[in-house]
């Protein structure tokens, strides 16, 4: 029963979880414990898929039985009983394998795909702006390029830099080029691409499972409001705020906002409105709490093991 009690386990935090962080107001007040807590939430979710699979594995074929408990103290081997489990659990084992081999598939498509993308702009950027004679790429270069949008990208890579237009420098006053600059220096840091890189694959390998688009679109937005603290705690909110307006004042996203841009307004508004953040102890609390959750399967299929050690 135990890799049964794991699938249970694992659907009902894939449940529970998203409603309980929708219901929270903390997260926007702490967008980089609520990205931990989220990744601690898919992480159970897969670590009990993880270890269905195994214990199904091992009871439905003797091999890797032995395989997996060669080195288990005496008698825990016996803990986990082998018979009565029929069709079920050599079709669970497949299926989670399966379904584990098509998530690392997803992975690799979407880190193909983001190289293939940086590729074909840093070509462009380099036919549009191309090197001086002697001159070499160096880390954090700027680079400015002739264009009447407003528009700036970290461009990532060996030899990472800031791209601006300079519509972008007629219209960013003051420090607001630097609070552009340390929020995409945000993004590189704390290498948010990968997290966008494991919630796109999940999101798009499995669509019919809803924490995984939840994941994928929490992650988008997360990771945004955490690069918008970076910049405001070195640069003021007043000037992160007003340089986020004048990115985007042209493309329409204060007034009937596209999909893909409607929380600029809402980050705006957050920036010029600070919350109150979290206690110390709370967010600490947060943290611990969801480090837990990942241990709570691995217990749970180590009970029949500790009962016969017991």
């Amino acid at each position: 029963m135990v890799p049964a009690a794991l699938l249970l386990l694992g659907a009902l935090t894939a449940v529970v979880a998203p409603r309980l962080l929708a219901r929270a107001d903390w997260p926007d007040r702490e967008p980089v414990v609520a990205l931990w807590v989220w990744q601690c939430v898919v992480a159970a979710v897969l670590v009990c898929c993880a270890l269905s699979m195994t214990l199904s594995a091992a009871a439905a074929w003797q091999v890797v039985r032995g395989q997996l408990f060669a080195s288990a103290p005496h008698g825990v081997m016996e803990a986990y009983p082998i018979g009565g489990t029929g069709p079920w659990a050599a079709a669970t084992a497949v299926t989670l394998a399966c379904a584990g081999a098509w998530s690392v598939a997803m992975l690799v498509r979407e880190v193909l795909r983001a190289r293939s993308r940086r590729r074909r702009r840093r070509a462009e950027l380099l036919l549009r702006a191309p090197l001086l004679p002697g001159e070499q790429p160096t880390y954090g270069r700027l680079v400015v390029l002739e264009g009447e949008r407003a528009d700036a990208w970290w461009m990532s890579g060996a030899t990472p830099g800031l791209v601006v237009t300079t519509g972008a420098l007629r219209r960013l006053k003051g420090r607001q080029l630097d609070a552009v600059l340390a929020h995409e220096k945000g993004h590189a840091r704390a290498r948010h691409d990968w997290l966008l890189h494991c919630s796109s694959a999940l999101a798009d390998g499995f669509p019919q499972v809803p924490v995984f688009a939840a994941f994928r679109d929490e992650m988008h937005r997360l990771v945004e409001l955490a690069a918008d603290d970076m910049a405001s705690r070195r640069h003021g909110r007043l000037t992160t705020a007003l340089a986020l307006v004048e990115l985007n004042e042209d493309r329409g996203v204060f007034g009937s906002a596209p999909a893909g841009q409607a929380h600029v307004p809402q980050r705006v508004h957050r920036l010029l409105t600070p919350p109150d953040r979290l206690t110390p102890t709370r967010r600490l609390g947060l943290t611990a709490t969801a480090a837990l959750v990942p241990v709570v399967p691995v217990l749970v299929a180590f009970v029949p093991g500790l009962r016969a050690l017991g």
